[in-house]
């Protein structure tokens, strides 16, 4: 009788096109959709891998690694972000963790500032009147929008992406404050200044927000300081649950906002039903890094950390 050999790689989700060649056939087991592997299907899927490549919506905590025993050596998530990951119990039980940085910054700061102009010159809202067929004709007053020229922006997490919507917006003459965890180096600022939370948020009439989603950043643009931001101000917000989705929409709701956009959410695939039903909120599902260069790039890096851990290197971009 032939015994079952279990293929060391489990992809847990279909990914762009030509990324798993460089694995091969019979070394990959590959969720083929686009759809994520239910949790019982996922945890029987693990018994005997070596590695795994997981996306944002497989969590990987003390159950997960139970199931895929004392072979597990890499967790390569197809993802910046890492908070689907129990990084603590990955480390206690000596699995490595990898992410995908830096080869989504620019596609995603493009989709910033792609939201950014939708919301201020209510791209969205124009679009949907048009489609309804419901009547329409110019005039002086008609759909009035806000420019941006000259226009204060605050950004709320000062990396890779932050530093690169705030190159983005010399173009646009706009100056830049920011708040991070740290001051940078002057050489990476792109010409912002440092500003505590407080002061950002006062002077910001378009806020963007970049921080990573960690327990100290949940909800840290809440009801209170979305009150701090100026009359009319606009806020776009590219990374899930740190902007509170039920107290933007009321202030949307309430007119201290002109408008907001959102790329992810706290309960993805849900959308705040509040946030729904504002005219003024542009929301679009996940599309951060969603081109074929980006994803192609996204993917390849997790496989390259995976081929490192299997031929005993470290990963390439290691989290753990």
């Amino acid at each position: 009788m032939t015994e079952t050999v279990t293929p060391p790689v489990l992809v847990t989700r279909r990914l762009a096109d030509g990324v798993l060649d460089r694995l091969a056939p019979p070394a990959v087991t590959l969720h083929d959709s686009e759809q994520p592997m239910a949790r019982a299907e996922l945890l029987a899927a693990l018994p005997g891998r070596t590695a795994v490549i997981t996306t944002l919506d497989d969590r990987v905590d003390a159950e997960f690694l139970a199931a895929a025993g004392p072979g597990l050596r890499i967790v390569a998530n197809h993802a910046v972000g890492t908070h689907n990951i129990d990084l603590a119990a990955c480390a206690e039980r000596g699995v490595l963790v990898s992410n995908t940085p830096g080869v989504l910054t620019e596609a995603t700061a493009d989709l910033a500032w792609a939201l950014l102009l939708a919301a201020t010159r209510r791209l969205g809202e124009g679009e949907r009147l048009l489609r309804s067929g419901r009547p329409w004709a110019w005039a002086p007053t008609f759909m009035l929008g806000m420019e941006l020229a000259g226009t204060p922006l605050g950004i709320l997490g000062m990396g890779r992406i932050g530093q690169a919507v705030a190159r983005r917006a010399a173009g646009f003459a706009m100056p830049v404050g920011y708040h991070n965890r740290s001051r940078l180096p002057a050489d990476r600022e792109a010409g912002a200044r440092p500003l505590p939370l407080d002061r950002l948020l006062a002077e910001s009439r378009v806020l963007v927000v970049t921080c990573p989603l960690t327990d100290a950043t949940r909800h840290l643009v809440d009801a209170e300081r979305l009150a701090q931001l100026p009359p009319g101000a606009v806020v776009v917000s590219m990374t899930a649950g740190v902007v509170d989705e039920r107290a933007l929409a009321a202030a949307l709701a309430s007119g201290h906002l002109f408008a907001a956009a959102v790329d992810n959410f706290e309960h993805e695939p849900a959308v705040h039903p509040d946030l729904l039903a504002q005219e003024r909120a542009v929301l679009v599902p996940h599309l951060g890094s969603a081109t074929v260069r980006t994803r192609q790039a996204m993917g390849g890096l997790a496989v390259d950390n995976v081929l490192a851990v299997l031929a005993g290197d470290p990963p390439l971009t290691p989290v753990v």
